[in-house]
């Protein structure tokens, strides 16, 4: 179940609630009693980002095991066995 973060407009009581998503917002301050609490936007405490268990952990065997959220442009990159290209040669000064 979320954490709703409310506040009293009246007093500025601040205070969350642990409650199920159909369930209704208070419309009671516990502090002083007033009906003009609100729901507070809160942003959430942490963010799922890069590679890591959620997106490897529980894949099948047989599933790559490869960045989901990604393109290509920034997550997990497959190994690959061949050798790295040779730098090109740097350029020989002119006789002039």
């Amino acid at each position: 179940m979320p954490i709703y973060a409310f506040v009293c407009d009246a007093c500025g009581h601040e205070f969350d609630r642990l409650q199920k998503m159909s369930d209704p917002d208070p419309d009671t301050c516990p502090k002083c009693g007033a009906h003009t609490v609100k729901r507070m936007l809160t942003a959430p405490s942490f963010r799922l980002a890069g590679g890591g268990w959620y997106e490897t952990d529980f894949k099948k065997d047989g599933d790559k095991k490869r960045n989901l959220a990604g393109d290509g442009s920034g997550g997990a990159k497959p190994k690959s066995d061949a050798a790295p290209a040779p730098a090109p040669a740097a350029p020989k000064p002119s006789d002039s």
